[in-house]
C-alpha cells in the first residue's frame, strides 16, 4: 500500500474476510477513508469507479484476475509471476492486447533506480563490466522463514469457498477442511497452485539476467531437491545454469535459491566481465563493484571524478597486507554506486504503471516484455525434474 498522489483506493477483495477487514482498516487509518470490500473478485469489478486493478492472488489466480480485469475495462499491476504455467501467462499477453488495456507485470527492478542507473550508466554507457561472461544470482532464505503457515481455523474460508476457488486443484483424493486450509495458507508448496521457490523468489533476479544481456538464454540445466522439506511437491533447494549467446559472445548465469539456509550474501545478481564485476541488490549492503587489477585506472578514476561511481572500501587491496601467490589474483578495488537511489522496492513501479495510465510514460515491464523475461523460468523446475538440459525453441520462448 503506498500513499501516491492522485489515487484513491476504492476497493478490496479477498476470499478471507478477516484479511479484507484488515486492509480496510489500514487505509481508514492511513487515508482517512473507508472502501469497499468485497468476498468475490466479479462482485468487485463491477464497481463504476475502478480505473485500475492490483493483482496480488495466488499465482495460479493470476491470469484468470487479471484477464477478468482488463476485460472489465480496467488497467491492471499484476504481481510477478504472470501465472504458475507458461500458457497461463501467455493468455495474459492475449488479454492485454486484445482489449487495449494497461497491463504492467510486477518485475519491479525494472523501474528501480539503483537498477536503471546500473544498466544505462554502467554497463550500456559505459560498459564497467567490459565483456561479461558470467552471471551469478541467489536468494538464501532461512530455515525460520520457510516454515508452514498456520492460523485460526475460525478466521479461515470454509470448505466450500475454498473449493469454489479451485484451491483442491491438483489433489489426488478428495480434501477434507484441514487439507483445503493448509493448501490455502501454503499454497506455494503445490505444484498446481504455484510456480515454487524458483518463481517466487527467483523471477525478479533471473529477469535482470535477460533483460542486462538483451537476450534470451538459449538452454538451461538444473538441479533441485526435497532436501529437508521431504513431503511438499517443491524443490525447497533449487540451481540452475542458463547460457546466453549475447551480440558480445557466450556467457553464463548461474543460480541458486534456497530455503533452507540465510548464509552466502542474502539476496543479489552480479555481471561478471573481464573489467569488472557489477553486484547489485534491492538492498544498498549488498551492491558492490569492482575493478579488475587489469582494467584503465584512468576510466575508473574520472568516473569517480564525474560522480558516476564512488570509492567504496577499495584500497584494502593495496594496503599491504600480504603477499600475493603466483596462481592469485590480485584482489579487485572495490566501488560503489552514487547516492540517491533508494526508494522502497515495490513504489517505482507503482509509480511507473500509474504514470503510464496519464499518459506519461510508457511501462516498465508490460505483459509480452514480462513474458519475454519469464518464459525460461516456466523451464528451471522441468529441466531438474528429468534432469537433462532443455535447449530452447520458439515454442518454448515466445507468446
Amino acid at each position: 500500500m503506498v500513499n501516491i498522489p492522485g489515487i484513491k483506493y476504492v476497493a478490496a477483495c479477498d476470499i478471507m474476510k478477516a484479511r479484507v477487514g484488515r486492509t480496510a482498516s489500514a487505509i481508514k487509518s492511513r487515508f482517512g477513508y473507508m472502501i469497499n470490500r468485497y468476498l468475490d473478485p466479479e462482485e468487485m469489478l463491477a464497481e463504476e469507479e475502478l480505473d485500475a486493478v492490483f493483482v496480488a492472488t495466488p499465482d495460479f489466480w493470476h491470469a484468470p484476475h487479471t484477464i477478468m480485469a482488463l476485460e472489465a475495462g480496467c488497467d491492471v499491476y499484476c504481481e510477478k509471476m504472470m501465472s504458475n504455467t507458461i500458457d497461463g501467462a501467455r493468455s495474459i499477453v492475449h488479454a492485454m492486447e486484445r482489449t487495449g488495456k494497461l497491463c504492467q507485470i510486477g518485475h519491479q527492478r525494472r523501474s528501480n533506480p539503483r537498477y536503471l542507473f546500473t544498466y544505462n550508466e554502467l554497463i550500456k554507457k559505459h560498459n564497467i563490466p567490459g565483456q561479461i561472461v558470467n552471471m551469478n544470482g541467489q536468494w538464501n532464505r532461512a530455515l525460520s522463514s520457510s516454515q508452514d503457515i498456520v492460523s485460526k481455523p475460525s478466521i479461515l474460508p470454509k470448505a466450500d469457498t475454498l473449493k469454489k476457488f479451485g484451491f483442491d486443484t491438483g489433489a489426488d483424493h478428495e480434501l477434507n477442511e484441514e487439507e483445503l486450509r493448509h493448501r490455502f495458507l501454503n499454497w506455494r508448496f503445490y505444484l498446481a497452485l504455484s510456480g515454487g521457490p524458483i518463481s517466487d523468489l527467483g523471477a525478479h533476479q533471473i529477469d535482470t539476467f535477460n533483460w542486462f544481456m538483451g537476450v534470451q538464454p538459449k538452454s538451461v540445466m538444473a538441479s533441485g531437491g526435497r532436501s529437508f522439506f521431504k513431503d511438499r511437491e517443491h524443490f525447497d533447494n533449487v540451481m540452475c545454469i542458463f547460457d546466453y549467446d549475447s551480440p558480445q559472445g557466450n556467457a553464463r548465469a548461474f543460480y541458486q535459491v534456497l530455503t533452507t539456509t540465510s548464509a552466502g550474501g542474502g539476496y543479489y545478481e552480479s555481471f561478471m566481465g573481464t573489467e569488472g564485476t557489477v553486484e547489485i541488490s534491492e538492498r544498498e549492503a549488498y551492491t558492490n563493484i569492482y575493478k579488475e587489477s587489469g582494467a584503465e585506472a584512468g576510466k575508473w578514476n574520472d568516473l569517480v571524478a564525474r560522480g558516476i561511481l564512488k570509492k567504496g572500501a577499495a584500497g584494502k587491496a593495496a594496503g599491504g597486507a600480504s603477499a600475493i601467490a603466483s596462481y592469485e589474483s590480485a584482489p579487485p578495488d572495490e566501488y560503489g554506486l552514487p547516492g540517491g537511489l533508494n526508494k522502497p522496492p515495490h513504489q517505482p513501479h507503482i509509480e511507473n504503471f500509474l504514470g503510464a495510465m496519464r499518459g506519461n510514460n510508457k511501462l516498465s515491464c508490460d505483459a509480452r516484455h514480462a513474458f519475454e523475461a519469464e518464459a525460461p523460468i516456466y523451464w528451471v523446475n522441468p529441466a531438474a525434474e528429468k534432469n537433462e538440459i532443455i535447449n530452447f525453441t520458439d515454442e518454448h520462448l515466445h507468446v
